[in-house]
C-alpha cells in the first residue's frame, strides 16, 4: 500500500461515498487509491467548484464531505469556496498535494507555504511528514471537521508520502548518480531520509467512523427558556442553517417546532423545514415582527446583517439564543438567555416541556394577515406585463413546476432572490444557498453535490446570468457524470442587484452590464439541452419541457430572458 492507498482506506472507514477533486500529479495516488475502494472519483473543471460540491454533501447528510486538489494554484482556487464553508459552519474535508518533503522551499514546482494560506480559513490544518501520519491525521481531521461548531480542515500531503516506497527511492536514488564521495554521501542521506518517510507505515491501519454529538442546552437556561416561552404573548422563532447540520435530525426539529406551536420564520438552509405552506410557517415582513414580538427565540441564526444586528428585536423583549458559537451567540447583541448548545437539539428540548398556547393564535392570525397581503401584492406585481418576461412571474411559475421531490440549488443576486420570495422548497434539506459570505458561483458544485447525495430529487438550480458565468463550464461535468440537472438562468444582460443601486446612487452603470449571451446555445455545445424562453406564453410549456429532458437522463438549461424590475428596490446590504 502506498500514502495514497492509506488515505482512500480512511476515507472508506469514514463512509465517504465520493471523492470531489481536479486531478494533478501531486495526489494521482489518492484519487486511483480511491477508486480502487469504490469511492467514486468526481471530477470537475475547477477547484472550486469541487470544494462547493463537497460543502453541498456535507450540509444535505450532516457527513464531512471530501475533496482533494493539487499543489500551488489547485489549492489557491480552492480559498473562496473553503471561506463559504467555514462561514456556512459546513464540515469539508480539505486534502492537498504539497512539494516533496526534501524540496520544500527550494523553487520546486507549485511550492508556495500552503499552511500560511490555509489556516486563516479553516478550523484545523496539519502537514504529513511521514507516511504512518497519514491516516491518524486523516481521522482527526474528520473529528474536528464535525466537532462543536463544524467547519473545514485541511490536510497537506506531500508528494512523496504518496507513492510508493520503491518508486520514491527510485527518484531519490536517480537524484544522486555518480560514484563520486559527494554522490555516494548524498544516496546515503537521501536513503535514510526515505527510511524515515516510510517507517512503521505498514502497521497503520484505519479506526471506525468517527462521529460526534452534537451539544446538547445545559438544564437550567433551559427551564429558564421554557419558563419564558410559556409566559409569552407574542413569541417569535427564528431558525437558520445551524439548526440543519444535524440533518438526520431534521424531520424530528420539524415536528419539534410543529409542538412549540408559535409562528415561524425560516432562514438560509432551514428552508422547507416545515413544508411548503404550514399554518406556522411565515415568509414575509419579518423585521416588523421583530418589533412587535416580547418574546425572540433565535436558533442557529447570530444577529449579524441578515437581521439588521439585532436592531429590530425590542430591547423590552426576551432574547433567547441558541447557537454552537460562543461568539455567534452574543454577536451585536447579548441574549437574555443564553445557550450555548445544539439549536436542533434545544428546540426539540423545548418541545418536550413547552405545550402550545391557545392566546398565540391570535398573535399568528395577526402575522398570517400580513403574510396574505404581501403575497397578495406580489401576486399583482407578477401579473404586470413587460416587454421580456417577468420574473416575478417565472419564479412563480416555477414554484407551480416543481415536484414534491425538487431540491433547489440558489446561486446569484437579483433574480435568485426574487425567487427566495417565491419559491418554496417542499420539504427539510431541499434547499441550497451560500450562506451568509453571499458567494457567487456556488451553483454548479452545490448542484452536483446535491445530486449525488441525494439521488431521489429533482435538482433545480436557479442563477442569474451574472453568478452563471462561474459555472457554465461544469455543463461538461454534468453531462460527463451523468448528472440531469435543470438549470434556470435569468438573463436580463445586468449585474442588476448591484446595478439597480449604483446607477440611483452614483449615476452610472459602469461594470454592470452583460451582453444577453446565447447560454442555451454554450449549454448545448457542452453536451447539454439548451432551451431558449423568451416569450411569457411559453414558460409552463418551457419548463415542462425542461422537466422531461431531465428526467430522460440529460442536464438542461432554460436561458430565460427577463425584464428588469424593482421587486427589489432598495435591498442594497452595508
Amino acid at each position: 500500500m502506498h500514502g495514497g492507498d492509506l488515505i482512500a482506506s480512511v476515507l472508506a472507514a469514514q463512509g465517504t461515498p465520493w471523492l470531489f477533486t481536479l486531478v494533478g500529479g501531486h495526489i494521482s495516488p489518492i484519487l486511483v487509491g480511491c477508486k480502487a475502494r469504490g469511492i467514486r472519483v468526481i471530477d470537475t473543471r475547477h477547484e472550486a467548484t469541487a470544494v462547493f460540491a463537497a460543502d453541498a454533501v456535507a450540509r444535505l447528510t450532516g457527513r464531512p464531505g471530501v475533496v482533494a486538489v493539487t499543489a500551488g494554484p489547485g489549492l489557491t482556487n480552492t480559498i473562496t469556496a473553503v471561506k463559504n464553508a467555514q462561514t456556512a459552519q459546513s464540515p469539508v474535508v480539505l486534502l492537498g498535494g504539497a512539494a516533496a518533503t526534501l524540496l520544500k522551499g527550494r523553487g520546486s514546482l507549485q511550492d508556495i507555504d500552503q499552511m500560511a494560506l490555509l489556516r486563516p480559513h479553516v478550523k484545523w490544518a496539519a502537514t504529513a511528514r511521514r507516511v504512518a501520519e497519514l491516516v491518524p491525521l486523516l481521522e482527526r481531521a474528520f473529528r474536528e471537521a464535525q466537532q462543536g461548531v463544524p467547519g473545514p480542515v485541511f490536510l497537506e500531503c506531500p508528494i512523496d508520502l504518496l507513492y510508493a516506497e520503491a518508486t520514491v527511492r527510485a527518484l531519490y536514488v536517480g537524484a544522486a548518480k555518480g560514484g563520486s564521495l559527494a554522490a555516494r554521501a548524498t544516496r546515503l542521506y537521501l536513503g535514510a531520509h526515505a527510511s524515515r518517510l516510510f517507517a512503521g507505515a505498514e502497521h497503520i491501519r484505519p479506526g471506525p467512523p468517527i462521529l460526534a454529538e452534537p451539544p446538547e442546552p445545559a438544564p437550567k437556561p433551559l427551564a429558564r427558556a421554557a419558563q419564558a416561552l410559556a409566559r409569552a404573548q407574542r413569541p417569535l422563532l427564528v431558525i437558520g442553517s445551524q439548526a440543519l447540520l444535524d440533518a438526520g435530525a431534521a424531520h424530528a426539529l420539524a415536528q419539534a417546532v410543529e409542538r412549540i406551536g408559535a409562528p415561524v420564520y425560516l432562514s438560509g438552509g432551514a428552508r422547507g423545514l416545515l413544508g411548503r405552506a404550514h399554518p406556522l410557517l411565515m415568509r414575509h415582513q419579518r423585521r416588523v415582527a421583530l418589533k412587535e414580538a416580547d418574546l425572540v427565540l433565535l436558533a442557529g441564526v447570530p444577529c449579524d446583517f441578515r437581521l439588521d444586528y439585532g436592531r429590530p428585536i425590542r430591547r423590552g423583549a426576551t432574547y433567547i439564543a441558541a447557537n454552537r458559537s460562543r461568539a455567534d451567540l452574543a454577536l451585536n447583541r447579548r441574549p437574555t438567555i443564553a445557550l450555548l448548545a445544539d439549536p436542533s437539539r434545544t428546540l426539540r428540548a423545548l418541545a418536550a416541556t413547552t405545550p402550545p398556547v391557545e392566546r398565540w393564535q391570535a398573535w399568528q392570525a395577526t402575522l398570517r394577515a400580513r403574510d396574505n397581503a404581501r403575497e397578495a401584492e406580489i401576486a399583482r406585481q407578477a401579473d404586470e406585463r413587460m416587454a421580456l418576461i417577468n420574473p416575478l412571474q417565472l419564479c412563480r411559475a416555477i414554484d407551480a413546476a416543481l415536484p414534491d421531490n425538487a431540491l433547489l440549488v440558489a446561486d446569484g443576486g437579483d433574480f435568485v432572490a426574487t425567487a427566495a420570495y417565491t419559491v418554496a422548497p417542499r420539504a427539510p434539506l431541499r434547499w441550497l444557498d451560500p450562506g451568509p459570505f453571499g458567494t457567487l458561483g456556488v451553483g454548479a458544485g452545490f448542484a452536483l453535490g446535491a445530486a449525488l447525495a441525494c439521488p431521489e430529487a429533482e435538482v433545480w438550480a436557479l442563477f442569474g446570468d451574472g453568478a452563471f458565468g462561474y459555472s457554465l463550464a461544469e455543463l461538461d461535468s454534468f453531462v460527463r457524470h451523468g448528472i440531469p440537472l435543470i438549470a434556470v438562468v435569468g438573463n436580463d444582460a445586468s449585474w442588476a442587484q448591484i446595478a439597480r443601486d449604483q446607477v440611483d446612487m452614483l449615476g452610472d452603470a459602469v461594470g454592470t452590464t452583460l451582453a444577453p449571451t446565447a447560454y442555451h446555445e454554450a449549454a448545448a455545445g457542452l453536451g447539454a439541452a439548451g432551451l431558449l424562453l423568451d416569450d411569457p406564453e411559453l414558460v409552463g410549456e418551457t419548463l415542462a419541457q425542461a422537466r422531461a429532458l431531465a428526467q430522460a437522463g440529460r442536464p438542461v438549461l432554460i436561458n430565460a430572458r427577463i425584464g428588469k424590475s424593482d421587486f427589489r428596490k432598495g435591498s442594497i446590504s452595508l
